[in-house]
């Protein structure tokens, strides 16, 4: 039986995330990919942000995106750069038909990110995604390419409950209507939220919390196993 509403985080769920610069505290993220482009300097100040998130030091997300933000600025980011870094950023294998057929069975999809639009809306697009909620979106001056303006929206954990919330609304559906999918240590909020939760190669935390976990080996991900599990169980099932 599919449910009424999937919710989906994004970066190591729909997507693939950069094993490579995983420092075990704070996921990898596209954040992360733009600072390496930039080089050695920026990859350090953006290590650096983490580990003041980590310690409480930013008020909210969003003063942790401006701080990040200026050191793309100072590093010269370009709309060329900025493009290539998000085309590189892969697709999670089996995502494309794992949506075919949620669409078949009529189910309502949304992503949730405190990352960039950029990805949300190529992901939205080639899946028809009916609502995303991203954190950032970059806009970059035509003449000379680089870093204009930005537009931030509140992603931390709160904020997504609340998007997750706002949207059953809308569609007048209960907890044990939907189901949410992610990886991260920060998804644990939205994993509570809902009658099923799928921790996908996730972090311990989010595992401990959902009602099921999937483990693949790494280089062997595949995003079918998720509406399988999904398929086999009705929608209102949920363990504690």
């Amino acid at each position: 039986m599919y449910p009424r509403l999937i919710f989906f985080d994004v970066e190591g769920t729909l997507l693939k995330k950069a094993i490579h610069l995983d420092n075990g505290k704070v996921a990898p993220s596209a954040w992360t990919l733009l600072a390496e482009r930039l080089g050695p300097d920026a990859l350090r100040e953006e290590e650096e942000t983490k580990e003041r998130w980590l310690s409480g030091d930013y008020r909210s997300y969003i003063e942790w995106m401006q701080d990040t933000i200026q050191i793309h600025r100072r590093h010269g980011l370009t709309a060329k750069v900025f493009s290539e870094v998000m085309d590189s950023v892969e697709e999670m294998p089996g995502v494309r038909q794992a949506f075919q057929v949620l669409r078949a069975q009529g189910t309502v999809t949304a992503t949730i990110s405190g990352g960039f639009k950029a990805l949300a809306d190529r992901l939205q697009r080639s899946l028809r995604i009916e609502h995303a909620l991203s954190g950032c979106e970059y806009f970059f001056d035509p003449g000379t390419g680089l870093l204009e303006h930005w537009n931030l929206l509140p992603t931390d954990y709160e904020i997504k409950v609340d998007f997750m919330r706002l949207v059953m609304k809308e569609y007048r559906a209960t907890k044990k209507e939907c189901v949410f999918v992610g990886d991260g240590q920060n998804d644990v909020w939205m994993a509570r939220e809902v009658g099923v939760s799928i921790a996908f190669n996730a972090h311990p935390d989010l595992q401990r919390v959902s009602t099921f976990s999937i483990n693949q080996s790494s280089g062997k991900e595949d995003f079918l196993a998720v509406v399988e599990r999904i398929s086999s169980q009705p929608a209102t099932e949920r363990v504690s």
